[in-house]
């Protein structure tokens, strides 16, 4: 085996394997995504070696600051993706909402697996259990760090006080348990699914309550764009109908150039070739918004026909995705019409908008 810039070891009969090196932040929950990621990639690829290395990202770190107030696109991928461009590792596994829709030259995602549940959902105090948001008393505090949450929730419980809350999933669930400072705290259904904690989910938020982030609930596998090997080892990882959704969200963002510090969200749906992509803005207390709805329809490849239409090229990409197993027309089309989408909005004020809530949010 040419061993390149890879790390190779030698079994004791002297056989030699590839070692492929995954880089992940540390948190129990990074940890099980990415168990989950070199699981299928070991059955896939029996004859490689994984090796998982954890680290600590800036948001790991910081934890005392909303991460709107932070203000930088990279809080929890800068550090992996420093240890990509170093080959200290060979891939990178991410929640795909932490990935910038733009990501930095020379990096590209090379798989966006099958979509867990993007909805939010809401974790109650013990001692409210049984009540919904709708229920709660009026001023109950309601944790969450996310201005998209907040935003759509205090315009549709205007009962409810919003409070920031930081930390990963174990932190949060015990400020919430320990104290009484909570109510409720609201996460992401796909996280608490993940760690096994579906009984800890009191009533999941559907879109006319609260819709998601762009690219919630799907992991993410970020790679060299130029190491063409492991491109074509980790593509057979992408989910046709999720990668599209994903695109489609991604382009809405980056038209957008939404991020962390603004309140924007998506609902996407892929129903007999016709992609739904539904888009909206927000102030920072929800009462100013804009929304909106419109479809593309694709070819009939994403009910199940194959049709390889790209090789592997680290050139060929949208939205910070490679995907060339999946037809490029259709990617195209997702593209558009997340692109079409914001431009609609765009025109009808949402940069103005986000100006306001981003200027508000700089002001807290």
């Amino acid at each position: 085996m040419d061993q390149g810039p890879y790390k190779t070891i030698r079994d004791v009969s002297g056989k030699v394997s590839r070692v492929i090196r995954i880089g992940t932040r540390k948190s129990q929950l990074a940890r099980i995504q990415t168990d989950s990621i070199a699981a299928k990639l070991k059955e896939l690829y029996p004859e490689v070696t994984l090796e998982i290395i954890g680290m600590t990202t800036t948001g790991d770190k910081i934890l005392d600051t909303a991460l709107s107030k932070i203000g930088e696109k990279s809080l929890f991928t800068k550090e992996l993706e420093t240890a990509l461009e170093k080959n200290e590792v060979d891939l990178v596994v991410h929640s795909l909402k932490d990935l910038p829709t733009s990501l930095p030259p020379g990096f590209t995602i090379g798989a966006i697996l099958k979509r867990e549940n993007p909805h939010d959902a809401v974790v109650l105090h013990p001692q409210n259990a049984g009540q919904t948001l709708a229920t709660l008393p009026q001023n109950s505090v309601i944790g969450t760090s996310s201005l998209r949450r907040a935003a759509q929730l205090k315009k549709r419980f205007p009962h409810l006080d919003f409070k920031d809350i930081r930390g990963n999933l174990n932190t949060r669930l015990k400020k919430l348990d320990d104290k009484e400072d909570y109510s409720a705290i609201i996460l992401a259904a796909a996280g608490l699914k993940r760690m096994g904690w579906d009984s800890r989910i009191s009533q999941i938020l559907e879109p006319e309550d609260c819709m998601y982030a762009v690219g919630q609930g799907a992991l993410a596998v970020e790679v060299r764009a130029r190491d063409t090997e492991i491109l074509e080892m980790v593509s057979v990882l992408h989910h046709k109908d999720t990668v599209l959704r994903c695109i489609a969200e991604r382009a809405f963002l980056r038209t957008l150039e939404g991020g962390c510090s603004v309140p924007v969200a998506v609902h996407s749906e892929l129903k007999d070739s016709q992609l739904y992509l539904t888009g909206a803005v927000y102030s920072l207390d929800g009462s100013d918004s804009l929304k909106e709805t419109m479809q593309a329809t694709l070819s009939a490849v994403t009910m199940g026909a194959e049709r390889v239409e790209e090789r592997v090229d680290e050139q060929v990409q949208r939205v910070g995705v490679t995907a060339a197993k999946i037809w490029g027309p259709d990617q195209d089309g997702a593209e558009r019409l997340g692109s079409g989408l914001a431009e609609l909005l765009i025109s009808r004020g949402a940069r103005e908008i986000l100006a306001v809530a981003r200027q508000l949010n700089d002001a807290r």
